[in-house]
């Protein structure tokens, strides 16, 4: 018989996270209580914001539900390890649509995992390898979830970093915003050595180190850090604008092309027409408008609609047509 609340309670609701209908008689037995215990444990996980939704009958039931909120969760030693190595291989390698909140949400399962559970994560990873899309170097999890935490604490960061020259030095930075573009991580940070906003490649980084110092975020020269990147991308490198419209809704090509390379506006009945610059070679550009599976033309410039065309020819014949 389980006679301390707390842990009655924590034993209750992984239970009821089994996707089934408990009887509330096998509730009872699994739990060594009386069924008006267990109506009143019920009753107290819905006052902490659980939906636990009752059933009637001879024995009556009980089932967790989907809510308005999200509730805190509880995992078992086989799940809790599931979620952080689809977590890290996910961050890792700055897969098109996981973001920050991936990041902290790995960051925050692996600061509440135990050593043996944490020992067991990283060899699942190490005896795995992720086929991913893109040329995005590979990053270790380790590194985005001590980026993240301080980013989430608002705690300074040092790092070391090499540039893309080769050139190392040392950090000391105010982080503020971990952006991905889909096939790699930046770090947004103030830079204090350099009393200035500067952009990092996560892949470039190594043994970071939350100093424990806080600070009070400072405001970005632009409106969000996304916007800050691109900017300071295309400063950087030499880019090119282009110019593509399809034949689908504004929505329909936000939700497969990433949000980095543009904002579809709509134009026509339906159709919508993307207009952004990047610094990625021309060949890339053409492969990722194919790849959202839409209609499309190109506009501008002459050098992206020359490589759609050849590409077409050239896909043409490995089709034998």
């Amino acid at each position: 018989m389980t006679t301390d609340t707390p842990a009655r309670l924590l034993q209750l609701l992984s239970l009821l996270q089994t996707p089934r209908e408990w009887p509330g008689g096998e509730l009872a037995d699994r739990l060594g209580v009386s069924r008006r215990t267990v109506r009143r444990d019920i009753d107290r996980l819905r006052e902490l914001g659980y939906p636990v939704q009752a059933t009637m009958g001879a024995d009556g039931g009980y089932r967790l539900v989907a809510g308005k909120a999200m509730p805190p969760l509880v995992l078992d030693d086989e799940e809790a390890v599931a979620i952080a190595v689809g977590l890290r291989a996910g961050a890792g390698h700055a897969v098109e649509g996981v973001d920050e909140a991936s990041v902290r949400a790995l960051a925050k399962l692996e600061q509440v995992l135990p050593s043996r559970l944490r020992h067991r994560v990283s060899t699942l990873q190490a005896a795995t390898t992720p086929l991913t899309s893109g040329d995005g170097a590979s990053i270790a999890p380790e590194t985005l979830t001590v980026m993240a935490s301080t980013v989430a604490g608002r705690e300074r960061l040092r790092f070391a970093y090499r540039a893309g020259d080769g050139t190392e030095s040392r950090r000391l930075t105010e982080p503020y915003r971990l952006v991905s573009t889909g096939r790699r991580w930046y770090l947004v940070a103030y830079d204090l050595d350099r009393d200035d906003w500067r952009t990092f490649r996560v892949d470039r980084v190594s043994e970071p180190f939350a100093t424990g110092a806080r600070f009070t975020p400072r405001e970005l020269p632009t409106g969000s850090a996304a916007e800050y990147l691109r900017r300071s991308i295309q400063r950087r490198q030499e880019t090119y604008e282009f110019t593509v419209a399809f034949t689908a809704p504004a929505n329909d090509v936000a939700a497969r092309l990433p949000h980095w390379l543009g904002t579809p506006e709509p134009a026509g009945e339906q159709g919508c027409v993307v207009r952004g610059a990047t610094g990625d070679p021309v060949e890339w550009l053409a492969v990722r408008l194919a790849m959202t599976g839409l209609d499309f033309t190109v506009r501008e410039p002459a050098e992206l609609i020359d490589c759609v065309r050849e590409l077409g020819a050239r896909l043409s014949r490995a089709g034998g047509a």
